[in-house]
């Protein structure tokens, strides 16, 4: 038996290969090409017709995944290649979505470490590689785009080695075989100089270097259940590894829950994998992935298994979450205008529903019926779900993200990130400043002489919460930022937050272009003319400390006097788009952001301005 931190299955040393199969994962920093690669491979191996037209990443699924550019959720697919199944998981390329990584990891045998060659390894590539290596898993290496002007393949192929060797790899992992590519293209070659046409050498190479799964297709039957998936005909769908046994529809099982209780079912369904469909068969060997159906109640980590020896597999542990937020059902004067499920009945079950396909996801009740306290792994994770929901039909309200802390020998220690950054040098003074004031630390600086910098810094992950859109403002949009997770320690004390107030609608009614006008010496505004909004609703950022009540609503006077400045047009400064990720990262702890299928909007927890000044007064 091997398990090794999150990644849990049975190895038989005398059992049987599976020399037909190679199951591997695909891994890699956002935006290093992994799902343009894997379009490459499907175009390749024969599954589209000619004449059928190929979506662009086409792995990537969702909407969301496609407007972002990153991967989501971990993803199946199969190709054949000369008489061998090659199972393929394609992998989030955030530290966010880590639980997605490490549940992915369980299903296979190696990975294939993709790198860019201008950018080399970067701090997800280090969390991904480290995870799959301390489950002994066999690497392989392929630097990609190098039909990039600013390309240092040799440069970047030292960085891996580096890489491996402050990871502590053994000598068989660090002896890994290297290849180049152009995913786009869909050219691969063992040199940069000597590219092929096509991706035969790392078709080649992944079939010599990726071990076949060493299983028994006669043993007692074990699949662990690595990721749940939902379909319309046939209800949940557990997907997971064939670690040992023969599975067949029809067949009797018992399900090894994580109380250590036995649920006894039959199969309904059976699916292997081809492209990217679902195929559905009689039996699967040990060795495969494939999905089960008509198993009620499943969960990820638990094991199906012979009803006769139903031996449990070691469960799929993923980190610790690291931030909290609270989802409330709206309570805004519009609520309900715009959504579809709005009730907090709607909103739990939603809400379960994550935490039972999402690992990484923790959902609990609060005092208040109507709020739940949801935690992640990072603002990117949470924010990602915000929006999933409000696209389903949603409306719900979210507080200002919060750090998890934990008491250690009776002190109170907060997690700590990892942060990398890269950026023009004329912009080294303003970040390294700014992180300063937000308790960081340098930890490294690396000038290759290109014109730009790369820093590395350790935060408090308190320090990062609002920081990403400030980062983009000091860099003008030229930097970039990357975090993981380092560790927990001691707490750092007071932070800077937003030293500005906002300005706050002091009444119901729809936003006049004259007011707007009067207002916008006084501060950003956030909404233009003709917009409805409400008292507590925050229209705009004051220029100063302090909160300031406002009527957005006034309109110009009439009167039968004609004034010289009559005639002026009113122009309005264009206001500030705030999106969701914004409004996450500008609210303070008394404001919460209003979440609905076509809004997003500020407003303060205590929407009358009578009521929140004679709290003021108490407080003070």
């Amino acid at each position: 038996m091997r398990f090794v931190k999150g990644v849990a299955y049975l190895t038989f040393t005398s059992a049987p290969l599976r020399d037909d199969i190679r199951n591997l994962a695909i891994v890699a920093h956002v935006d290093h090409g992994k799902t343009t690669l894997v379009d490459a491979m499907l175009r390749q191996s024969g599954l589209f017709r000619d004449n059928e037209q190929i979506p662009e990443r086409v792995m990537d699924n969702i909407d969301l995944e496609r407007e972002r550019g990153i991967t989501i959720l971990a993803k199946n697919t199969a190709i054949t290649y000369r008489g061998y199944k090659i199972n393929i998981v394609d992998t989030p390329g955030h530290a966010d979505f880590g639980g997605e990584v490490e549940r992915a990891l369980s299903l296979v045998d190696g990975i294939l470490l993709l790198v860019d060659a201008a950018e080399g390894p970067l701090p997800q590539t280090r969390y991904v590689l480290s995870k799959a290596l301390e489950a002994g898993l066999t690497p392989m290496v392929v630097i990609n785009k190098i039909d990039r002007q600013d390309a240092r393949p040799r440069e970047v192929l030292d960085e891996v080695y580096e890489l491996f060797l402050d990871l502590d790899a053994t000598d068989e992992q660090i002896e890994f075989p290297v290849l180049y590519t152009v995913g786009r293209d869909g050219t691969a070659g063992e040199s940069p100089e000597e590219m092929t046409g096509d991706l035969r050498p790392l078709f080649e190479t992944l079939v010599r270097t990726i071990p076949p799964p060493r299983a028994d297709p006669a043993a007692p039957l074990q699949v662990l259940v690595s990721t749940l998936d939902y379909n319309d005909y046939v209800g949940r769908l557990a997907i997971g590894r064939v670690v040992s046994g023969t599975i067949r529809v029809g067949d009797p099982v018992a399900v090894c829950k994580e109380d250590g209780s036995i649920d006894r079912t039959k199969i309904t369904q059976l699916y292997s994998f081809e492209g990217l469909k679902r195929l559905a068969v009689d039996e699967v060997a040990a060795g495969d992935i494939i999905a089960l159906a008509g198993i009620e109640g499943i969960a990820i980590g638990d094991t199906v298994a012979d009803p006769d020896e139903p031996t449990p597999l070691p469960r799929i542990r993923v980190d610790e979450p690291t931030i909290s937020m609270l989802f409330g059902v709206n309570t805004s004067p519009f609520a309900g205008r715009e959504g579809k499920y709005v009730t907090s009945r709607t909103l739990r079950e939603r809400l379960m529903k994550e935490a039972l396909w999402n690992v990484s996801i923790r959902v609990e009740d609060t005092e208040s019926p109507d709020s739940f306290k949801v935690s992640g792994r990072g603002e990117l994770q949470l924010a990602i779900l915000i929006e999933m929901m409000r696209r389903e039909g949603y409306e719900l309200q979210v507080s200002q993200p919060e750090v998890i802390t934990r008491e250690v020998d009776g002190k109170t220690h907060e997690p700590f990130e990892h942060v990398f950054i890269d950026v023009p040098d004329a912009y080294v003074g303003i970040v390294t400043e700014s992180l300063g004031r937000r308790k960081g630390q340098m930890t490294k600086m690396v000038n290759h002489g290109h014109g730009r910098v790369r820093m590395e810094f350790l935060v408090p992950s308190r320090g990062l919460i609002g920081f990403r859109s400030q980062f983009l403002t000091d860099t003008r949009g030229t930097g970039l930022l990357n975090t993981l997770f380092s560790h927990y320690g001691p707490w750092q004390g007071p932070l800077p937050r937003r030293t500005n107030g906002v300005l706050v609608a002091d009444r119901q009614g729809v936003t006049a272009a004259y007011a707007l006008y009067n207002l916008q010496e006084r501060g950003q505004l956030f909404w233009g003319p003709g917009v409805d909004v409400y008292e507590g609703m925050v229209v705009g950022e004051n220029s100063r400390p302090g909160d300031m009540n406002v009527n957005p609503c006034k309109e110009r006077k009439a009167s039968n006097i004609r004034s010289s400045t009559d005639q002026e047009a009113i122009r309005l400064v264009p206001p500030r788009a705030v999106g969701l990720d914004q409004a996450l990262e500008f609210i303070n702890a008394d404001e919460l952001v209003e979440v609905t299928p076509k809004s997003v909007r500020i407003r303060k927890r205590v929407l009358s301005a009578h009521t929140r000044h004679r709290l003021e007064g108490k407080s003070e």
